[in-house]
């Protein structure tokens, strides 16, 4: 006797295979760019783009009931898009701070600038 596969298992042969979600793909594509670039700020438009996709596929993929996949490129995406965020928000904040140093150090006479008149050798 053959074990007896539950209904919800059995998949009709006229249901279409499963294919990967594109969507998921190029939000992780989006990602490993935003996170090269994050340092530079350019990584902020496309980290953005990969969350707007990220979200668009997950939706798709749950809405499919498994004939899309791609769940941990989803999540791996949205994760990386949030790390290059996270670095491009450090870049500007460590770029003020050594603005911030840099005028420190000229306006109380630091190595960039002088206390003593112009006219003094």
């Amino acid at each position: 006797m053959q074990p007896q596969l539950p209904s919800a298992e059995i998949r009709d042969p006229r249901d279409p295979d499963p294919v990967p979600s594109t969507k998921a793909v190029t939000a992780l594509a989006l990602a490993v760019v935003a996170v090269i670039t994050a340092p530079f700020i350019g990584g902020v438009i496309p980290a953005v783009l990969a969350l707007r996709l990220a979200g668009q596929a997950e939706a798709e993929i749950v809405a499919s009931q498994g004939f899309l996949t791609g769940s941990a490129r989803v999540r791996r995406g949205r994760w990386l898009a949030q790390l290059a965020l996270l670095i491009a928000v450090a870049a500007v904040l460590l770029g003020l701070l050594l603005w911030l140093v840099s005028r420190i150090g000229v306006a109380g006479g630091g190595p960039a600038g002088n206390d003593f008149p112009s006219d003094v050798d």
